[in-house]
């Protein structure tokens, strides 16, 4: 169990990260268009968040807690909400190594082979988000984990707060010709400029930006490469947490495109709600 836990916190700190994210280059090449103001450019990119059905994308950088971490993840937004992580802490040799899924409305946290030593041969621990209050209640027993069922492409909105963004030039990311931007926002400039959103879109931007004041983050600075297409290639946020520095760039490979996430084989999990019961009866 106790290796389970250290994966929890582990897994958890990049779904709040990703929960790193902004919309891949994906859709195709749009028309010719007169060439934008950098925020202009910025604010088109983040506009598309909000018809994201599914994405995938690669993450990498260094936490506050956990050192050098990398990722693959992809996610499925609509009609239901699932999503599969695999993520390591380079920095923390064998026990470094997790996974996390998120099927309907479970949380799976996986530690291997670690895990199963600790879980009588069980690799996966089970969480019923719905059993701890929903997304918000998972989300306070969980820490970071609990945000697993969030769009992870708000953060590339929080752009749109600056007041300095600027083109840096032209740029090739995986064979996409991107053009390259960098601004500087404060977590209350974000704020600010959610006054003009609908109330979905304010409030699933505000719950972003709430994270990372928890982290004790006020400042950002933030690249965003954005395609020939409008939408957003590679983001990448720095800021300086109240632990240490947080640094984190994520490519995207796909995005609107069919997604399979299935929950791990039921004998290979520990279901969290038995294991508590089993205990309370014992």
């Amino acid at each position: 169990m106790a290796a389970s836990v250290v994966r929890v916190g582990t897994v958890g700190l990049a779904v709040l990260l990703v929960g790193a994210g902004a919309v891949a280059c994906s859709k195709g090449a749009s028309e010719e268009s007169p060439k934008m103001t950098p925020a202009a450019a910025v604010a088109k990119a983040a506009k598309n968040v909000d018809d994201i059905t599914s994405l995938s994308y690669r993450m990498t950088g260094k936490t506050p807690e956990d050192g050098r971490v990398k990722a693959d993840a992809k996610m499925r937004l609509k009609p239901d909400v699932a999503m599969s992580m695999k993520i390591t802490a380079l920095d923390q040799g064998a026990d470094g190594t997790a996974e996390i899924r998120l099927v309907d409305k479970a949380l799976f946290i996986g530690g291997g082979a670690a895990a199963a030593k600790e879980m009588d041969g069980k690799s996966w621990i089970k969480f019923d988000m719905a059993a701890l209050g929903g997304a918000d209640g998972a989300g306070g027993s969980l820490g970071a984990a609990g945000q697993a069922d969030k769009n992870p492409a708000q953060e590339s909105t929080f752009l749109t707060g600056s007041k300095d963004v600027k083109e840096v030039g032209e740029e090739t990311v995986d064979g996409v010709k991107t053009t390259h931007y960098r601004g500087t926002v404060t977590l209350e400039q974000f704020r600010d400029s959610l006054k003009s959103q609908g109330k979905a879109t304010r409030e699933q931007r505000e719950k972003s930006l709430e994270q990372y004041e928890k982290m004790g983050i006020d400042k950002f600075t933030m690249d965003m490469w954005i395609g020939e297409d409008e939408l957003t290639k590679q983001f990448r946020m720095r800021g300086q947490a109240d632990k240490g520095p947080l640094d984190m760039t994520i490519t995207f490979d796909d995005v609107n495109k069919p997604v399979s996430i299935a929950a791990p084989a039921a004998k290979d999990v520990a279901d969290l709600a038995e294991m508590m019961k089993g205990a309370q009866e014992g």
